[in-house]
């Protein structure tokens, strides 16, 4: 266990400049699962403990700031002018870093997938007495990877692949990146560190052989090979986002949650299912959705900013919008979409209806092909419809309409003025039927063709 009383900096590096994401912004920004890689990273950080961050940055750096904040952590930034590798980066903070920190974690906003155990695992080491505590993992394959050469519990060095003997490249245990310090030493350890390579740049993986020339120890802490899955190209953000997302969807399930095709779901970074939700193939989950127990999600249905009560039923084939919330037992059926909408307890909406900007009482029936006209091309207004009611198949209720408890509307109505409790509203035209007329309708357009034709010839 950590000493409660050591404090911890930890250095999120994500001063890149996204050159193989071919992005005009940062790749920090990125999104996995509807949220910044980077904020994904401070989630990490903070449930480990971490209330210290120290920002270093490059292009976008305002934006990236506001990306990380959380409201349970402080951070500072500091702005990375030259790239001169990875040690170089870390001296960006170091005015933070000169603060007197027991422990100094340096990590990669663009880590998404890691989670607190292996922060929490490296920070216990330099308790223990390290020095340095690289976080380290059992590649499956480990082409292209630092291998980490451990004996006898002391991690003697990190060896990049074209250093590495064949001996050395048998080694499946490698370098994940991510590494914590002595917050007493860092400067000077860091400090240290030499340029005389190919590229004249300041690498951190050297300040192993650093710690150990000055008679120091570093050790490593195995992760999972996924937490440490890092971002520099699209390719590999769809990787970061499928790992993410199977991670989410195996933990609802564990939970509670039944998913006939988990693999056909997506969710996004804030979705609050129960147990007992069940959700049908190919359904995707923006922000801000919260479903409570017994809801059913049918398939090919899409929800963002909603609220869906228990044993509530969407779907298949609907849209709810930010705004909506269905009561207990409600229904939006297929092709139907709402938005900012409350729909009460057990009322239906079944098809190919839109719902905006609207109130609708306790076990009102919606007709097939409703519509709430809540826009007027400047502002939006809102239709009431008490409970019990039953809203006839295609009408158009124009806002700002109320509509009372246990009304009926009929079917094909315009409805432009309130509908009281308990009353029948009709508002459409006369039906008048032309004998013989459609004969006349026919031999018309046939003329009007067969001229089209002959003009064209």
């Amino acid at each position: 266990m950590i000493a409660t009383k050591r404090n911890c900096l930890a250095v999120i590096l994500a001063a890149g400049e996204s050159t193989r994401m071919k992005s005009s912004r940062s790749k920090v920004l990125h999104p996995v699962a509807g949220r910044p890689m980077i904020a994904h990273v401070v989630d990490a950080l903070a449930a480990a403990g971490i209330s210290d961050i120290a920002l270093v940055l490059g292009r976008d750096a305002d934006k990236v700031e506001a990306a990380a904040q959380n409201p349970a952590v402080t951070s500072s930034v500091h702005i990375q002018t030259e790239r001169l590798g990875t040690a170089h980066a870390v001296l960006a903070a170091r005015e933070a870093i000169a603060k007197g920190y027991d422990d100094v974690l340096v990590i990669f906003g663009d880590t998404p997938l890691v989670t607190e155990a292996p922060l929490t695992a490296a920070r216990a080491g330099l308790a223990g007495g390290a020095d340095v505590v690289v976080i380290g993992f059992e590649a499956a394959d480990p082409t292209g990877y630092g291998r980490l050469i451990v004996e006898n519990g002391e991690l003697l060095a990190i060896r990049e692949q074209k250093d590495a003997s064949e001996a050395e490249r048998a080694i499946t245990y490698c370098n994940g990146g991510l590494m914590a310090i002595d917050g007493r030493k860092a400067l000077d350890l860091i400090g240290r560190i030499g340029n005389a390579n190919a590229k004249g740049e300041y690498y951190l993986t050297d300040i192993v052989e650093v710690v150990r020339a000055t008679g120091g120890r570093a050790i490593a802490v195995a992760a999972p090979e996924e937490e440490l899955t890092g971002c520099n190209t699209r390719a590999e953000l769809a990787v970061i986002e499928r790992l993410w997302q199977q991670r989410r969807r195996r933990q609802m399930m564990l939970d509670g949650v039944s998913m006939i095709a988990p693999e056909t779901v997506f969710l996004s970074y804030d979705t609050r299912i129960a147990q007992d939700v069940t959700i049908e193939p190919n359904v995707v989950f923006g922000p801000g959705v919260t479903v409570e127990s017994g809801a059913v999600i049918h398939s090919f249905s899409y929800i963002e900013g909603a609220h869906v009560s228990a044993d509530a039923e969407i779907g298949p084939y609907a849209r709810l919008r930010p705004g909506a919330r269905l009561g207990a037992g409600a229904k939006v059926g297929n092709f139907c979409e709402v938005k900012q909408a409350e729909i009460g307890a057990g009322a239906k909406v079944n098809h190919l209806t839109y719902i905006g900007d609207a109130i609708i009482g306790e076990k009102t029936n919606i007709g097939a092909g409703t519509i709430t006209c809540n826009y007027d091309g400047i502002n939006k207004h809102l239709t009431r419809i008490g409970a019990n009611a039953f809203i006839g198949s295609n009408s158009s209720l124009v806002a700002p309409v109320s509509i009372g408890d246990g009304a009926y509307v009929a079917s094909g109505s315009v409805i432009t003025t309130d509908v009281p409790d308990d009353a029948v509203a009709f508002g459409r035209a006369r039906q008048e039927n032309k004998e013989g007329r459609a004969v006349l309708v026919r031999e018309r357009n046939q003329a009007a063709k067969a001229a089209r034709k002959k003009a064209a010839e």
